[in-house]
């Protein structure tokens, strides 16, 4: 087994919005004992539904992880599977009887000890990060990340801005989500993990983050995130979200 110490914190900040609709949360449970979840859902839908849904997310999430054996779900993969499956069907039933369509994002990371495995669908994003460098991160799914996939200049994309944020996939959204999984293998000291909402992301290119990942603690990247956020801002953020967790040198003694 690897030695090493797991810090992991979460943040959150309305930004300069009237409500925020991000919900971010870290969870234990007995059913999956040694194991940690990050999820971040960041919802949309109307100022009421938006925050419906990513409670909605969050409320599913940690149900089944406390009662969900890892055996129960066919393993971690299929745990999160479950997961987000259960959520955007509640999501979609409570769609029935509101005014707009609710649905979210979602973004969750499952650690086992030394492995991780994560899920991911919309524009919240997981960056995987090791001592410094980028290891992964997911990849939007959102209208122009579709045009681009399809050979789009950014011309004609930015031609299309008022499309372009639109999601193309989410948890509540009338088809099924294109949920991805995918696992790092074995995690390393220096390892760290960003879960964040775009309220976030969109105003930090990899380089950045990766050097304050790689010279702060848990804490202090998310307190240092989320000052830089807002500074560049400029009193037009939106809502922000974050969860982060480090696998730091394990303490002397």
């Amino acid at each position: 087994m690897p030695s090493f110490k797991v810090t992991a914190c979460t943040a959150e900040h309305v930004g300069d919005r009237a409500e925020q609709q991000d919900r971010v949360a870290l969870l234990t449970s007995p059913r999956h004992p040694n194991s940690l979840l990050a999820v971040v859902s960041d919802g949309m839908g109307g100022r009421t539904g938006g925050r419906m849904a990513s409670d909605q997310v969050i409320a599913t999430v940690t149900h089944l992880f406390r009662e969900t054996s890892e055996a129960e779900a066919g393993g971690l993969d299929g745990l999160l599977r479950m997961m987000a499956s259960e959520a955007h069907t509640v999501i979609r039933l409570s769609a029935l009887s509101s005014e707009k369509e609710p649905h979210a994002t979602f973004v969750a990371l499952l650690l086992r000890r030394d492995h991780a495995v994560w899920a991911h669908t919309g524009d919240s994003r997981l960056y995987h990060f090791r001592d410094g460098r980028l290891i992964h991160r997911t990849a939007d799914q959102t209208y122009a990340a579709y045009l681009r996939a399809h050979g789009r200049t950014e011309e004609a994309i930015e031609a299309d801005r008022k499309y372009k944020h639109m999601l193309v996939s989410a948890l509540g959204l009338a088809r099924p989500p294109e949920l991805v999984i995918a696992d790092c293998g074995e995690l390393r000291l220096g390892d760290a993990f960003l879960l964040c909402s775009d309220g976030l992301w969109a105003y930090f290119d990899d380089s950045e983050l990766g050097k304050i990942f790689a010279h702060l603690g848990a804490r202090e990247a998310s307190n240092e995130l989320v000052r830089l956020a807002r500074e560049r801002a400029r009193g037009r953020g939106d809502n922000l979200s974050l969860a982060i967790v480090k696998f730091d040198p394990p303490e002397a003694g």
